[in-house]
């Protein structure tokens, strides 16, 4: 796949179908990711990845835990606390759009919780990861850990596979750090749902807008 191809065909998939993915084809991914910049060389992230039936040990724990209603202590802002326009905009309109795909009216905040918690499932992905970062580092290496897996991503296109990005993971640091041993000394950044989107699912055929370019980009001298 040309990696143009690649950009333009990757988007977050929220419904997986159940066929397995090959593990010697993810490491060769994960792998290849690695050359991905990196400030210094650090290589900040640290990734784990869960299948079978580690993956299955942690669905079913989150099942309980998203049935209490109870987060743990987030240990970042996953977005800032007073979002603005046009981010606050922006964030707004997608999620209205995967609504609106998905049948969910604003008012049935229910249903919207519901479909939310598939999140932690993985929306039925087969595999998945976790990215953590030592808590020594800083910002400059937290986007280390964004250049690497915008790599998986496209290397995962490349691939046959699709993706999905989840922050929300931070949510559950502990629960997380259970499943993967993750030790004191590390933090958990985000989740990573991988395998093959379900080209039937609606919510698969969200694609969202991206801001016209001269809201931010601007030329000088070229």
């Amino acid at each position: 796949m040309h990696i143009q191809e690649a950009v333009a065909s990757r988007h977050s998939i929220r419904a997986f179908l159940p066929a397995p993915v090959d593990g010697e084809a993810i490491r060769k991914v994960l792998t290849m990711a690695a050359r991905a910049p990196s400030g210094g060389n650090l290589q900040p992230w640290h990734i784990d990845v869960l299948a079978g039936d580690a993956l299955a040990g942690l669905k079913a724990t989150m099942r309980q835990r998203v049935a209490d209603g109870e987060p743990e202590p987030t240990e970042y802002d996953i977005y800032p606390p007073n979002l603005r326009a046009p981010w606050r905009d922006r964030r707004f309109q997608v999620g209205e759009a995967m609504y609106a795909r998905l049948g969910i009216p604003r008012d049935d905040k229910a249903a919207r919780r519901r479909w939310f918690a598939n999140n932690y499932s993985f929306f039925g992905a087969p595999m998945a990861l976790f990215c953590s970062v030592d808590r020594t580092m800083g910002p400059p290496q937290w986007s280390d850990l964004g250049m690497y897996l915008q790599t998986v991503m496209l290397l995962l296109r490349g691939e046959g596979l699709d993706s999905c990005p989840q922050e929300c993971w931070a949510v559950y640091p502990a629960t997380v750090g259970r499943a993967i041993e993750m030790p004191p000394e590390r933090m958990l950044f985000c989740g990573m749902s991988i395998g093959y989107r379900d080209p039937e699912h609606p919510v698969n055929g969200l694609v969202s807008d991206r801001a016209p370019t001269q809201e931010w980009l601007n030329f000088r001298g070229a």
